[in-house]
């Protein structure tokens, strides 16, 4: 059996299908944690191994958290988009709760290479929760910027050969002491718009300092990889969780908005540029693309090559994120292939050790020490 879940901020609408797509029990339960007891109880009932939620990242968080701990069902996620586009394909029934919950229970047992949700939980939600904040402030400082790069304009005139930017405490206690003494109204609403600014990039500061602490401590080679800093990394593992989400390297470049769309028609024959797709990831690739392309690097010469090709500076660009997709999807694998040998290593430490202290038990006689290592049969203690 099959399920779909369209979530709310108070109600989860729940369809059950059988393999044919007939619906079996279609019901509205709470976005609670009694809900979700009941949620498993009505899975458990009727054996569904595989379910699909829309919004696993928002309100549906709670749900997915719960029936992927639980262990037992696959969950994944479903985009809104295909949801739309099969309740569209069934003329007549408008668009309720209950009807795309069934439109994602359909969808979910049709389409078989849905990715898995993302678990919000851990050191990728911590590191994502710390990645958002700082993008909204960056995002808050940039407007108040402009606004008031605008007031400066009609204050000051010709303020910008002291003041050619706000986003630095040089120059944003230059701009304010441009505007000491003066006792117009616009002078004093920009003193606290500067005052401001001085505040979040302050903030900027210590958290950019708080996620580049915390990726000191994560053991992975995207901090090695050449126009991914810090926060780069930061972004990359707190929107991706775990790569083996994707089932190759093709299916992350979809997923990030890098692999181009197939727009062939007759004997015409071509792709078009993807603008679907997690923009966060494909502006951290965008980055990168930028970095490597100005310095002497890899990523230099494959632009220049596509560029020798005839293919235009964008078009160039965006092959360049392609590839440097994929070398992300090979270095966050390496990442876990490290770490599973790490963990096997240990344990097999572990054993040897204690395998060890247990054949050492005469410490007053060395010769019997020596007789009893030699007789063991642990090929590390001969």
């Amino acid at each position: 059996m099959l399920a779909g879940i369209d979530t709310h901020k108070d109600t989860l609408a729940i369809a059950v299908i059988d393999a044919a797509g007939r619906p079996l029990v279609v019901t509205d339960l709470a976005n609670t944690e009694a809900g979700f007891d009941e949620l498993e109880a009505l899975l458990a009932e009727h054996h569904v191994d595989r379910i699909g939620i829309e919004g696993s990242g928002s309100y549906g968080r709670g749900a997915a958290v719960r029936l992927v701990l639980a262990g037992g069902i696959d969950v994944v996620e479903v985009p809104p988009s295909l949801t739309s586009r099969e309740r569209s394909s069934r003329p007549g029934q408008g668009k309720t709760d209950p009807v795309d919950a069934l439109a994602i229970a359909r969808i979910t047992a049709r389409e078989t290479t849905l990715p898995p949700v993302r678990l919000a939980v851990g050191q990728a939600a911590d590191l994502r929760a710390m990645v958002d904040y700082r993008g909204q402030l960056v995002h808050e400082r940039t407007g108040l910027a402009n606004r008031t790069h605008a007031e400066l304009h009609g204050l000051l005139p010709g303020y910008h050969a002291t003041v050619p930017r706000l986003t630095a405490p040089t120059f944003i206690a230059a701009a304010q002491q441009l505007l000491a003494g003066d006792t117009r109204v616009r002078a004093g609403l920009t003193r606290r718009r500067l005052d401001r600014l001085a505040e979040l990039t302050v903030e900027i500061k210590e958290l950019t300092a708080l996620i580049t602490a915390t990726m000191d401590t994560v053991d992975t080679g995207l901090t090695g990889l050449y126009g991914v800093g810090p926060v780069g990394a930061a972004t990359i593992l707190g929107e991706v969780a775990d790569i083996r989400r994707y089932r190759s390297r093709h299916a992350f470049a979809a997923a990030n908005g890098t692999a181009p769309i197939p727009a062939s028609s007759g004997r015409t024959s071509r792709h078009r540029l993807n603008r679907a797709g997690n923009r966060t990831l494909n502006r951290v690739l965008y980055t990168m693309a930028i970095t490597q392309i100005r310095a002497d690097t890899e990523g230099r010469a494959y632009y220049q090559r596509k560029r020798a090709e005839g293919k235009t500076g964008r078009e160039a660009l965006r092959c360049l994120k392609r590839r440097l997709s994929d070398l992300i999807y090979k270095t966050m694998h390496a990442d876990i292939a490290g770490t599973q040998i790490t963990a096997t290593a240990a344990i097999g430490t572990a054993a040897i050790e204690t395998v060890d202290a247990a054949t050492a038990q005469d410490t007053t006689n060395g010769r019997s020490q020596l007789r009893d290592r030699a007789s063991s049969p642990h090929p590390a203690l001969r």
